[in-house]
Order: C-alpha cells, then sequence, then structure tokens
C-alpha cells in the first residue's frame, strides 16, 4: 500500500510540474496518466500493484466524474448559457438518440452473436461523452462559446439521461423485470433519475448557496475550510440523488448550474478545491485503468471490436450530430464536424460498462472489451487532436469571415 501511494504521489507531483507543457502539447494528462498505469502495473514493471476491484474503479470513475461535471457547470457563463439552450437541446433530445439508434444497428451488424438487448446496451453504454476527457476543449477560448458550451452542457447532461435506459435494458437482458413491468413502469425509472436527480442538485446547491451566504455575513467561515463547501456539495448531490434512486450525475451538474447562477461572483475561487480533487481521482482512475486494459481486452480484442471502436468515435457520433445540427447557429460544417469529432468517452462508460459486468450476461466479455477498447482509442485520439483541430477550427472559421467580410465590402 505504502509503495503504490508513494509512486502514485511522486508521479503526481512530476506531472504537476510539466502539466503546462502536456497541455500545449499533442499529449493529454488521460494519456500520460493511461500509458503511466500501463507501463507501472503488473504487466511491465511491477512498480505499482494497484489490485483494484471493478468496484473500487467504479467509485474512482464516479467520484471523479461527479466533481468534473459540478466545477464544468459551476464555471460556466449561466446568462450565455441561456442564450444556446437550443443547440445542446438538439444534441440530447435528436442525436443522442439518433446515435444510441445508429451504435445499436451497427453492434448487431458487427456482433451477430449479441442478443438484441446487448447490443442496445453496447449502444447505450458508448453514447454518453465524457466532460473530464472534453475539458481542453471546453475550457479553450480560441472555441466559440457556443461550441463550448453545447458540448459542456451536452457532456454534462447526457450520461445522466442514458442512466435509466441502461438500467431498464439491463432488467429486461438479464430477465428481472418484476411482475407487471411495463411502459408505465419505464416511465417511472426514467422519471426517478431524471426528476430526483434534478431536485436534489436544485435543493441541495441552493441550501448550500444560503448556507455559505449567512455564514460569510456573519463571519462565521474560516479560511482553513474556504476550499471545503464545493467538494462536499458535489459529493452530497451524487450520494444523496444515488441513494434515493435518482441519477447523481444529473443532480451534480444541475447544482453546478445553480451554482454559476447564484454565485457568479468569486466562484472560480471557491471551485478550486473541487477542481483539484477531480482531477487527482481522474488521474488515479487513468492509472487504474491503464493498469488493467490489457486484462479486459486480452484475447477479446478482434476486428469486429477494433471496427466498433472506430465507428463508434466517428460514424456513430458525429453524423448524428451534423445532422440534428442543421438549421441551428451552428453554421458552418467545420463547426458541426467539431462537435460531432469531440464526443470523447470515458469515466461515464467506465461506470457502465462495471455495472453491466457486474450483470455476467452471455457475452458480457465481448460487451467489455468493446467498452475497454472504445475508451482506450478515445482516450488517445481525442487527447491527441485536441490542439491540432482547436487550430484548425480556429483557421477556417477566421477564413469563413474574411471570406463573407470580402462579400459584404465595397
Amino acid at each position: 500500500m505504502y509503495q503504490n501511494a508513494a509512486v502514485l504521489a511522486g508521479f503526481a507531483l512530476l506531472f504537476s510540474a510539466v502539466s503546462g507543457g502536456v497541455a500545449r502539447s499533442w499529449l493529454s494528462g488521460p494519456i500520460v496518466f493511461t500509458a503511466a498505469g500501463f507501463v507501472l502495473g503488473s504487466d511491465l514493471l511491477g512498480v505499482v500493484d494497484l489490485e483494484v476491484s471493478a468496484e473500487g474503479l467504479r467509485l474512482l470513475a464516479e467520484g471523479a466524474l461527479a466533481m468534473v461535471l459540478f466545477t464544468e457547470a459551476a464555471n460556466a457563463d449561466f446568462d450565455l448559457l441561456r442564450q444556446h439552450l437550443g443547440i445542446p437541446g438538439r444534441l440530447l433530445l435528436v442525436g443522442l438518440p439518433l446515435t444510441i439508434t445508429l451504435g445499436f444497428v451497427v453492434a448487431a451488424i458487427l456482433f451477430p452473436s449479441l442478443a438484441v438487448l446487448e447490443a442496445a446496451l453496447v449502444a447505450a453504454m458508448l453514447a454518453p461523452t465524457d466532460a473530464a476527457l472534453g475539458k481542453p476543449v471546453v475550457t479553450n477560448s480560441a472555441i466559440p462559446i457556443v461550441v463550448r458550451q453545447s458540448l459542456n452542457v451536452e457532456s454534462g447532461l447526457n450520461d445522466g439521461i442514458c442512466v435509466p435506459v441502461i438500467l431498464i435494458l439491463l432488467d429486461l437482458a438479464v430477465g428481472t423485470q418484476v411482475s407487471g413491468f411495463s411502459l408505465a413502469h419505464m416511465i417511472v425509472v426514467v422519471a426517478e433519475e431524471i426528476g430526483l436527480g434534478l431536485l436534489v442538485g436544485v435543493a441541495t446547491t441552493g441550501a448550500a448557496t444560503m448556507l455559505l451566504r449567512v455564514a460569510t455575513r456573519k463571519d462565521w467561515t474560516s479560511y482553513d475550510w474556504f476550499l471545503v463547501p464545493a467538494p462536499a456539495a458535489a459529493v452530497t448531490c451524487f450520494a444523496l440523488a444515488q441513494f434515493i434512486g435518482g441519477s447523481g450525475f444529473i443532480a451534480c451538474f444541475v447544482g453546478g448550474l445553480l451554482v454559476s447562477w447564484l454565485a457568479p461572483a468569486g466562484k472560480h475561487e471557491l471551485l478550486r478545491g473541487a477542481e483539484g480533487i477531480g482531477e487527482t481521482l481522474a488521474m488515479i482512475t487513468w492509472v487504474a485503468f491503464g493498469a488493467i486494459i490489457s486484462t479486459l481486452i486480452e484475447r477479446r480484442l478482434t476486428v469486429p471490436v477494433i471496427l466498433y471502436s472506430i465507428l463508434s468515435l466517428t460514424l456513430i457520433r458525429m453524423l448524428p450530430v451534423f445532422l440534428c445540427l442543421a438549421g441551428t447557429r451552428v453554421r458552418t460544417a467545420s463547426e458541426r464536424l467539431f462537435i460531432g469529432w469531440f464526443g470523447p468517452r470515458g469515466l461515464a462508460s467506465i461506470v457502465f460498462g462495471i455495472i453491466v459486468a457486474n450483470a455476467h450476461l452471455p457475452e458480457g466479455d465481448t460487451i467489455t472489451a468493446v467498452v475497454a477498447a472504445t475508451v482506450l482509442l478515445s482516450v488517445v485520439a481525442h487527447g491527441a487532436t485536441a490542439n491540432l483541430f482547436v487550430a484548425a477550427l480556429k483557421k477556417c472559421l477566421r477564413s469563413a469571415t474574411e471570406s463573407a467580410d470580402s462579400k459584404s465590402g465595397p
């Protein structure tokens, strides 16, 4: 245990010293962390023996995702967000169902051994995008604000929306449907997950914000505890929502949006603690993922698995996004393609993959391999292309602006 702690802490210290340079290169934090887990793990050097159980990896991923969702939503510009709600609305209400449908069709074709419900599960597990992996893009001021806000809201809500879908499909797949399982029951599950998540996010963060205002006004607060409220609120939102049957992911994102609205002044300093914890949990999650990745895909990395991973990040994601954004403020094809490409798969898919793996479905090994391979490919592909594609989009938009100015000139 102490050896693991020393290696991980030393690695975190080393990375913190070069994180700025890594962010400006073709590398990314998740690429470095995953590679470190693979190299330091038992398969190669054996310096770190994490022995992380599936449930342990799930808790790490959930914790990291909860912190990232809360802080990214809280850092959003609420006024600008209200002006551009139509675009993430299309991504969630039109693009997401189309992505799941297309993913199901491709899975059914490439994996004929999968049952219908298992193919649907693969599609639903890999439909949500990852706020943590997408952070370098949504925080880059070179990207138009409408694109950044759309990606941020989409990644913040689509995993919570997919939770009830996956739970219903999983219930049906393992044959645990209760007596009277019907459309009405499905509606109740969806309403509980989304509705309770919304309720917990609003109630918890609203109460916390009012409490902090009163405490600050009466000078009850302490500087030493200044960074605690934000991560505490994020954990409370997530854990309470999960405990009562709602979506903790939705609770965290909605809670963060409420912070953005109620406490716009000074929120960045307040969120530093949650951001640091989120980064640390994400680092440990990716190191653990890298350490066990060979076990997840060993002897299962077939041509159909590789092909589905590639299609999941390209055709299955990009075509629905391109189509659903037609006629919106995202006018240029380059912007639509950019939004379509930057739909990375990561922490949410890991969490869903573990939930499904624990159900021991007949083709569970194949499903696990597809999810693991897609997440690994996403970590590398999206991390390596972030800065390159941001520069390309900036150049395309500049050219389009210059062309429009020349046509409207004298």
